[in-house]
């Protein structure tokens, strides 16, 4: 995850932006996911990216997305439910402004970087989402009130 962020960071003046390839990228799922991500998020346009399974949005980057990340197991971590998606968020630096939200129950699954300074999660999830929603979730988020006692 490290060397996403520090690509990310870097190419903020690029126009091509540095992103190393999630281990599954080649995944069938994450081409049909590709094809349907908007090509723009919240008027902040899509980007050339260096891999394969990635996109980028805004200059400076708003968003990151690499597809075909190791899909996360059960977790504590917050997660919530976008347009039928579940994603875990937690932030990845000690100032949060960048969130990582990781999709939930599906495989591939979809890692997505936000930076909060520039775009709200909420709707860069709300843009993303309907792309992932194609594919069918093996599990979802649950919570306390959903655990029978």
């Amino acid at each position: 995850m490290a060397t996403v962020l520090a690509g990310v960071a870097l190419s903020g003046c690029s126009r091509t932006v540095i992103v190393d390839p999630a281990k599954d990228a080649a995944n069938p799922e994450c081409a049909d996911i590709m094809l349907t991500l908007p090509d723009e998020i919240s008027g902040a346009k899509a980007r050339t990216t260096s891999s394969q399974g990635t996109k980028a949005w805004g200059d400076p980057n708003i968003a990151v997305l690499r597809c075909g990340v190791t899909p996360p197991g059960p977790t504590t971590d917050q997660c919530v439910s976008v347009s039928g998606v579940d994603w875990i968020s937690k932030p990845t630096d000690d100032d949060d402004s960048t969130w990582m939200f990781t999709s939930y129950g599906r495989t591939p699954a979809v890692e997505v970087l936000v930076n909060r300074k520039a775009e709200s999660g909420n709707d860069v999830l709300a843009a993303i989402s309907p792309a992932l929603a194609k594919i069918k979730p093996d599990e979802k988020c649950v919570g306390a009130d959903d655990l029978e006692g």
